[in-house]
């Protein structure tokens, strides 16, 4: 009789099978975490003045950082929405860094609690460079931040059966499942009482997170959303009537020839509102001047103000875009505070410097010429300056690019030599004198509308050259020769006027292309050329395709 005998194997033990559940909520566990961190720093930066939000101070650094070329692209895709698509991408970009973290954590604890620990240096520093931020609130508000994650992380970690966490409560005293023949064991799953223990840690964590930061971002945006209602402007000496007869035509969605406050576009390189106590605010002129100035609110108040309509624009705007705006100023002229410090010859280059750091600088020959008034403006349409458009006080400055001129939150005038400073986007690609060019906007009818057929249809619009004017505005509709167009009265050489041309429409049905062309104050007509906004604006006329059925 013959005995077989089992000889043991030799081949390695197989590996355990990965549990997918609690690797993905390990991954979730990693998110929510950083969910948590940012959600402590945006409520202590709404706490308290002073300290920062990780998602601003990270979201400054980006702007400051970027390449050449990206705030064309970024404005065009996103418009005035840019810094809510920047704060949502950065957000989401810590979450799922952090997810991975998380995912790495389950296995060795000193990946996230390193990963975790270098977030919050990457946030210190950026947050070190901000003019408005105090050092010693921007440390604590870190610590507390990543202090929080990572005690989250590493309770809702534990209930994902990492192999540094204590065994489960309960173990089975049964026999070992088998692992089937020739295959990998299989690694239990999480059991019911990690998962139920990981679904209540979480959503504690996400509900907190929501709260905490909804709290938070409500209170950095909201305390000082408005100027204070103590904020009173004097009548100014050289006040303005309203919009005389003339000056705004009667037509059916053409853009309004003041734009009112609420509707003002507003395009800057500030995540939040810098909020400034004009009680404590001060203006400094200093440089190439003879002595230095430094005026308080109530100053500015008692020196004699005026009222100007001007239009200003974005340099980014693009050919029929949305990004400039007529508004009735009110302030300083901006030579009477020159003239109190007195410009060397050197002074050259007028720099303004915001309360966040911002700065931007133009010719000073460009405020000294007599044609036109550039102003400290305290007022806007009536009220004091809203505090998304500079409260308590910015330049204003006619014909030229904002990001060359008007200076919001204004702090400083600096006189230096031409070649001595750029502001803050020239390095970036953009140029350093910036005229605002001739444009012109088609408002009504919309692309794309279906219009009546035999109906007569007003075509109608703004067009702008400050400050050169607008002299004539005209209309070729499908290609053909250009037909003059009626403008309102100009309120000045500084503002856009409102154009209409009224059209039959055929009875025939099909598509019709209206183009539209300005010409400026001196006779130069717009030019059909089309370029991007960089470096120095938008060039091309504005077309819409529109259907008559």
């Amino acid at each position: 009789m013959t005995t077989k005998t089992t000889t043991p194997s030799t081949s390695p033990a197989p590996r355990a099978l990965p549990d997918r559940g609690a690797d993905l909520a390990a991954f979730a566990a990693g998110g929510l975490a950083a969910a948590l961190g940012v959600a402590v720093g945006e409520l202590m930066a709404g706490l308290v003045s002073g300290a920062p939000s990780l998602v601003i101070a990270i979201g400054d650094a980006v702007i400051e950082n970027q390449p050449p070329g990206a705030k064309e692209f970024v404005v065009e895709l996103f418009g005035e929405a840019d810094k809510l698509a920047l704060n949502v991408g950065i957000i989401i970009t810590s979450i799922v860094i952090a997810g991975f973290l998380g995912l790495a954590g389950r296995r060795r604890w000193s990946v996230p609690l390193v990963g975790f620990l270098v977030a919050g240096a990457v946030g210190l520093g950026a947050a070190l460079t901000r003019p408005l931020i105090d050092p010693v609130l921007a440390v604590i508000t870190i610590a507390l931040a990543i202090g929080a994650a990572l005690v989250a992380l590493r309770v809702m970690l534990s209930f994902t059966a990492p192999a540094w966490a204590a065994p489960p409560p309960e173990t089975s005293t049964g026999p070992a499942p088998l692992a089937d023949a020739g295959g990998p064991s299989p690694r239990p799953a999480m059991p019911d009482w990690q998962r139920r223990r990981f679904l209540q840690a979480s959503g504690g964590v996400a509900v907190g997170s929501v709260v905490l930061g909804v709290l938070g971002r409500n209170l950095l945006t909201g305390r000082v959303s408005t100027p204070p209602s103590t904020a009173q402007l004097p009548v100014p000496a050289a006040g303005l009537p309203e919009v005389p007869a003339g000056a705004a035509l009667d037509v059916d969605g053409i853009t309004p020839i003041v734009v009112p406050n609420d509707d003002f576009y507003r395009i800057d390189t500030a995540l939040v509102t810098p909020r400034v106590d004009a009680t404590s605010w001060t203006m400094r002129v200093f440089g190439e001047v003879d002595r230095e100035v430094t005026l308080t609110y109530d100053d500015l108040l008692a020196m004699p103000l005026f009222e100007q309509y001007v239009t200003i624009a974005c340099v980014s705007n693009k050919v029929g875009g949305d990004l400039v705006g007529n508004a009735l100023w009110t302030g300083v002229d901006l030579r009477e505070v020159l003239d109190m410090a007195g410009v060397k010859p050197a002074g050259e280059q007028l720099v303004g410097r915001s309360v966040d750091g911002f700065t931007a600088g133009f010719p000073t020959s460009w405020a000294m010429d007599p044609d036109r008034r550039p102003m400290i403006a305290v007022g806007m349409n009536g009220q004091p300056l809203p505090q998304d458009h500079g409260f308590p006080a910015r330049l204003i400055v006619p014909g030229l690019y904002g990001y060359v001129s008007a200076t919001k939150w204004l702090k400083e005038i600096q006189l230096t030599g031409w070649d001595d400073f750029n502001g803050y986007w020239v390095p970036l690609g953009w140029a350093k004198e910036a005229p605002i060019l001739t444009q012109s906007r088609i408002d009504t009818p919309r692309r794309g509308a279906t219009l009546a057929a035999g109906t007569t249809v007003p075509i109608g619009g703004v067009a702008w050259a400050p400050d050169r004017g607008v002299s004539k505005v005209e209309l070729s509709i499908d290609g053909g020769e250009w037909q003059t167009a009626e403008i309102s009265d100009p309120l000045n050489d500084a503002t856009w006027v409102q154009w209409v041309l009224p059209w039959q429409a055929p009875a025939e049905t099909g598509e019709h292309r209206f183009e539209v062309r300005a010409t400026d104050g001196t006779g130069v007509v717009q030019t059909s050329e089309v370029t991007s906004p960089a470096p120095d604006g938008a060039r091309g006329h504005h077309s819409i395709t529109v259907k008559v059925a």
